[in-house]
């Protein structure tokens, strides 16, 4: 694992960037942690470009040396961490992706690891969850969002896009829906409906004018009351932070979060027993400074930090 071409002891200007600069390989043998890219935005119903969102993640992730002072763990000193690349994506045909998506997250935990998925759409969420809910059954989820993403039908009828993937995934029986947890959900919607669809559908949401009433404690202090012991998966889409501090998003949303409320809660997640990950919705064609790709790079690294933290808790 110290391969000079990947040391994380390197400068962030050197180096290969794969995720924090660790192995590039396809060997999950004692893997605790496959980083996966799904470069695909054929869902996307505004601005194309979240396909360079894994490729630009990898690159600024350079910037993270490896400790974590505020969870005071080093994660990748815990945890044997690879770099898997991507899902073989089709960009014209989403549901033959799906399918990649699932079957490359089954063969990873099939080796006993954890997937951290840097997204790519939010359509990708769907094939994630059958993945998740093949080795764990109904699975309890976190899902930080500007938007619910439970529309019934996107695009004259068509079932999948990155505006569905959560209603599909209760249709699916995927999720437990008495831990089924929406953070953030704001903006404009197409019918006054949308939110009582949603909450009759299972979710539970917190927009934002309730989880900025909350503060981030108890909105933490809420999502372990919700979800308890049961596996718990976190999808969080980048668009429910603010476009002042994440504008590189397809969809952006006023009146979101900061990057450091974002931080907050995904730090908050210690405890859980916490079964997958995916970062979505990073568009670097509409980034400023590559601030939005940091900021994913860093809330990976949280939730790594996280499954470090997890591991020292079951041994």
């Amino acid at each position: 694992m110290t391969n000079p071409a990947y040391g994380s002891s390197l400068q962030p200007f050197a180096g290969i960037t794969t995720f924090m600069r660790q192995p590039a390989t396809r060997d999950l043998e004692k893997v605790d942690v496959a980083i996966l890219g799904v470069p695909f935005d054929s869902g996307t119903s505004y601005r194309s470009g979240t396909r360079f969102g894994p490729r630009k993640i990898r690159e600024v992730s350079a910037m993270l040396w490896g400790s974590n002072q505020t969870l005071r763990v080093s994660p990748l000193e815990q945890l044997r961490v690879i770099d898997y690349g991507d899902v073989d994506v089709v960009p014209v045909d989403i549901q033959v992706t799906f399918e990649r998506i699932t079957n490359d997250v089954k063969t990873i935990h099939s080796a006993g690891a954890t997937v951290i998925t840097l997204g790519g759409d939010h359509s990708i969420a769907l094939p994630l969850l059958r993945a998740h809910h093949a080795k764990f059954g109904k699975i309890a989820v976190v899902h930080f969002d500007s938007h619910g993403d439970m529309w019934e039908y996107d695009f004259e009828g068509f079932k999948y896009s990155h505006g569905t993937p959560f209603r599909r995934a209760v249709e699916e029986n995927l999720i437990d829906t008495d831990a089924y947890l929406q953070i953030g959900i704001r903006g404009s919607t197409s019918d006054l409906n949308d939110y009582a669809m949603a909450t009759q559908l299972g979710a539970r949401l917190l927009t934002i004018g309730d989880a900025m009433k909350m503060g981030t404690e108890k909105i933490v202090e809420t999502i372990h009351q919700t979800v308890g012991n049961r596996p718990v998966y976190v999808s969080f889409d980048i668009d429910s932070v603010d476009p002042a501090y994440a504008p590189g998003t397809g969809t952006p949303e006023v009146g979101g979060f900061t990057s450091f409320q974002a931080l907050e809660m995904v730090r908050g997640l210690n405890g859980l027993n916490l079964i997958g990950f995916d970062i979505v919705e990073v568009n670097p064609l509409f980034d400023h400074g590559e601030i939005t790709s940091l900021l994913a790079a860093n809330l990976a690294f949280e939730f790594l930090s996280l499954l470090a933290l997890k591991r020292n808790r079951v041994q």
